[in-house]
C-alpha cells in the first residue's frame, strides 16, 4: 500500500470513486480506443446511476474520454469541450446483475469507425478495474502498459506471445487468461513493466491465430 492509497489521489472532486475513478475509466477507455472517440453511449449502474450526477460522474467519464486525467481543472466543462470537438455522447441506465455499484458500460465509436465496448468499475480511491472488452472477460487496473490479445484457443499461443515480448526485452508484470470454451475465442491480458515497442506489437498482430491486439499505453 502506498501513501496515495491512504490519502487518495490528486483530483478534481468531490468523490474519489464517483469523480476521480470515473475520469480514470474514461481515460483508460480513450487509451484502449487509440484514436479520438467520435460517439459514445454510456450506461451507468448502481451508485454511479443513483448519485453520479451530483458527484459529476457523467462529466468525469466524458472528460476521461477526451484524454483528461483526474487532476485536470477542465473536468467540470467536459460536456462543452466535447461538443466543440464534435464528440457525441448519451447516457442510459445499464441493466447489469451482480456488478460493482460503481460500474459503467461504454460503447464507443472512433473516428475511423472502429467500435469498442468496455465494462469498467471504480473500486475506491480513484482506482479502477476494466472488467470486459467486447464481451470477453478482462481484469486489469490501467496502472501498467497493457496488452489485450484476442486469439483462438490453441496450444502454443502463450509461449509465442511471451517469446515475442522477450525478444524485445519487455518484462511481464502480470498475465491473465480467459476463454469462452476449449478451442473457442480467448483473451490474454498482459501487464508489462515498460512500454511495448512497435516491433512487438507488429509481431503479435501478424502471428498465427491472433484475431486482435489492443494496446493500452496507460502506465503514465
Amino acid at each position: 500500500m502506498s501513501i496515495f492509497d491512504i490519502i487518495g489521489p490528486v483530483m478534481v472532486g468531490p468523490s474519489s470513486s464517483h469523480t476521480a475513478g470515473a475520469v480514470r475509466i474514461g481515460y483508460i477507455c480513450c487509451k484502449l480506443m487509440d484514436e479520438p472517440v467520435r460517439s459514445v453511449k454510456i450506461g451507468l449502474y448502481g451508485s454511479f446511476l443513483a448519485t453520479g450526477k451530483g458527484h459529476g460522474t457523467d462529466r468525469a467519464l466524458v472528460a476521461g474520454l477526451l484524454g483528461m486525467k483526474p487532476d485536470d481543472g477542465r473536468i467540470p466543462k467536459s460536456f462543452e469541450i466535447a461538443a466543440k470537438k464534435g464528440m457525441q455522447f448519451e447516457f442510459y441506465e445499464a441493466k447489469l446483475t451482480g456488478a460493482n455499484p460503481n460500474t459503467a458500460v461504454l460503447n464507443m465509436t472512433g473516428e475511423s469507425g472502429r467500435e469498442l465496448e468496455i465494462v469498467a468499475e471504480s473500486i475506491g480511491g480513484g482506482r479502477i478495474k476494466i472488467r470486459k472488452i467486447d464481451g470477453l472477460d478482462a481484469n486489469f487496473s490501467g496502472d501498467y502498459p497493457t496488452l489485450v490479445v484476442h486469439n483462438v484457443d490453441e496450444p502454443g499461443h502463450i509461449a509465442m506471445m511471451t517469446e515475442i515480448l522477450r525478444e524485445q526485452k519487455v518484462n511481464i508484470a502480470t498475465m491473465q487468461l480467459y476463454r469462452e470454451c476449449p478451442g473457442g475465442m480467448a483473451v490474454t491480458v498482459i501487464e508489462c513493466d515498460q512500454k511495448i515497442p512497435k516491433a512487438a506489437l507488429t509481431g503479435l498482430e501478424q502471428a498465427h491465430g491472433i484475431i486482435k491486439v489492443t494496446y493500452c499505453d496507460c502506465g503514465d
